[in-house]
């Protein structure tokens, strides 16, 4: 414990924090697609719709969002967002027309999904090069805690009334706005600068031009649409199959369980070996889970798909975050973090629409069995482009300037430092 836990910075357990208290309160995206089509009475297209439209606008969101933490800052784009984030989670809780709450689904995705870049770099920002993978474990640790939590609790809060989940997530979200507000420090790095040969200013355009970040945030989108499955379809297969939606609650719940008693452990079984081989295995095991999930009808058979997922989860997203890390220059990491966050809001959106055709269409075997498909695509991928991701990380990590933890030393002109600590203002 004292090994995965012990020497982070202190900004980095206050992250985290927050990280658990709104993942606890985390309930609305977990139970929509049930809500839209039990309790409002809309088809599942038109569910998948809505979930696709928060993922559209989570999409303007991670792009607007990074910009504005390369430039304003993490800590004023974290509380804009999330206090931006719990008025609309409460309008959508109140809202009836459909194209009312499909708008409001668009806001929310926007101001939910611009926290996402501004938090990453914060993170990256504080926590070293050679802790990184154990931070974003403990990250991942915190965000399965609390999502286990919620999946439970949320059942029986929609037993009582649904309303009750809108008006807890938006609780939530605002108290990781005031811990933002009253504990984090601004810590955007400053003196900064580009890499040789990339130009005098940084911009999206410097991001959209990197092949190497391309094609892993183009894997990651693949990896994405399979794994999003299990907040969109999965719960409508369930219902389906006569399962409540409490049931569907305790077997989600073993997803975040998993993690919770394993991830812990992951750093030390992923130490040592390739990222690319890392990634490929765990998008394999989450393409197996899913599509085992076609032969699933009961109770006990859904919850060993969710398992058997649950472990290339485990495995694929500590050697994900960080290999993020790895290929963004400091000056704009926002950025970089932003398009990445993009490839999740698109999944976000075409995985719920395209699930709910194939669903339709075609039928549910065919909609799991794909999706083992294209996990198994993902993971040629990423084994086919890792040399030249290690060569790219390595190369940046060769023209960074080690500095004390606690120190603020400018990089020289050309140079970039991933290491610098801290600014000392906030916004």
């Amino acid at each position: 414990m004292r090994e995965t836990t012990g020497g982070l910075p202190r900004t980095f357990w206050y992250l985290w924090c927050g990280t658990l208290v709104n993942r606890l309160g985390g309930f609305v995206l977990i139970f929509l697609t049930v809500y839209l089509t039990k309790e409002r009475g809309f088809s599942d297209i038109q569910a998948g719709l809505v979930v696709g439209l928060w993922s559209a606008g989570g999409g303007i969101g991670t792009m607007v969002g990074g910009v504005l933490a390369d430039r304003w800052g993490r800590r004023p784009t974290l509380l804009i967002a999330h206090v931006g984030g719990a008025g609309m989670m409460l309008l959508l809780g109140f809202s009836r027309p459909f194209a009312m709450i499909a708008g409001v689904a668009f806001a929310l995705g926007a101001f939910a999904e611009a926290a996402r870049p501004a938090f990453a770099a914060m993170m990256v920002d504080v926590v070293p090069d050679r802790d990184r993978v154990r931070a974003f474990s403990l990250n991942y640790w915190a965000i399965n805690l609390g999502f286990a939590s919620a999946a439970i609790l949320g059942g029986f809060a929609a037993h009582l009334d649904y309303v009750l989940l809108f008006v807890i997530d938006a609780s939530a979200t605002l108290i990781t706005a005031a811990i933002v507000f009253v504990k984090i420090k601004e810590t955007r790095p400053v003196g900064v600068h580009l890499p040789a040969g990339t130009g005098s200013r940084g911009g999206l355009g410097m991001v959209l031009r990197d092949p190497v970040f391309l094609i892993f945030t183009g894997a990651n989108l693949l990896a994405a649409m399979v794994f999003l499955q299990h907040i969109s379809m999965l719960p409508i297969a369930m219902t389906d199959d006569g399962l409540s939606s409490s049931t569907f609650g305790w077997v989600i719940a073993l997803n975040g369980l998993l993690i919770v008693l394993g991830q812990l452990f992951i750093p030390k079984l992923i130490a040592g070996h390739s990222r690319a081989r890392v990634l490929a295995v765990g998008t394999i095991v989450q393409g197996i889970g899913f599509g085992l999930t076609a032969l699933a009808g009961s109770a006990w058979l859904y919850a060993m798909t969710v398992l058997i997922w649950t472990v290339g989860e485990m495995v694929y997203s500590p050697a994900n975050a960080a290999t993020i890390a790895d290929l963004a220059p400091a000056a704009v990491r926002g950025r970089y973090q932003g398009v990445f966050a993009l490839s999740w809001s698109i999944a976000g959106f075409t995985a719920p629409v395209a699930g709910g055709f194939v669903r339709d269409l075609l039928g549910n075997s065919a909609l799991w069995i794909g999706c083992a498909l294209i996990a198994f695509v993902a993971a040629a991928v990423n084994l086919a482009a890792g040399p030249a991701r290690e060569r790219r990380a390595a190369a940046l990590a060769a023209s960074r300037v080690p500095v004390p933890r606690d120190a603020v030393v400018p990089a020289p002109p050309g140079v970039m430092s991933d290491t610098l600590a801290p600014t000392s203002s906030a916004s």
